[in-house]
């Protein structure tokens, strides 16, 4: 008689950037591995990482991930010095590196992160290729929102 496998029902996601859609137009999204260190695993599985200020850049046919708080738990290791906001390494494949390289270098687009999240066991980055926002344009956004809202509320009254 085989076992039957446990499926792990937990949310996999760490963090999320909802800074990146009130700023932003992001248009396509992308998933990249990330180099971590092991005290950095530990903090992200305690949930002590912040995205809200990072971004990606395209430096010698390699991505980095620039701006990332990664908050060193008290139980870090005593014989490395942490370094919260240390630049990382992001794993894309050479064509995928191309297109965004091209993308930012000759439309003006920026690069980033929207999540963060585990797959396989793995720290996944998901990274936005994403325009900016004019101030109107954030106000439209906010009002085409509480139309949304207020249009399912009165939907659901009648």
């Amino acid at each position: 008689m085989a076992k039957e496998k446990k499926k792990d029902n937990t949310d996999s996601t760490i963090v999320l950037n909802r800074k990146a859609r009130h700023d932003y137009f992001v248009e396509e999204r992308l998933e990249a591995g990330i180099a971590l260190e092991g005290w950095e695993v530990k903090s992200l599985r305690a949930g002590q990482v912040q995205i809200r200020d990072g971004y990606v850049l395209l430096k010698n046919d390699e991505a980095f991930l620039i701006g990332l708080l990664v908050t060193p738990l008290p139980t870090a290791s005593t014989h490395i010095h942490p370094d919260p906001q240390r630049t990382r390494k992001l794993l894309l494949h050479r064509h995928e590196i191309d297109r965004l390289r091209g993308a930012v270098e000759r439309k003006g687009y920026a690069l980033i992160p929207t999540a963060m999240y585990w797959k396989r066991g793995r720290a996944k980055l998901e990274i936005g290729l994403a325009r900016g926002k004019k101030e109107h344009d954030k106000r439209r956004s906010l009002k085409e929102r509480e139309w949304e809202r207020d249009k399912q509320r009165l939907l659901r009254k009648h």
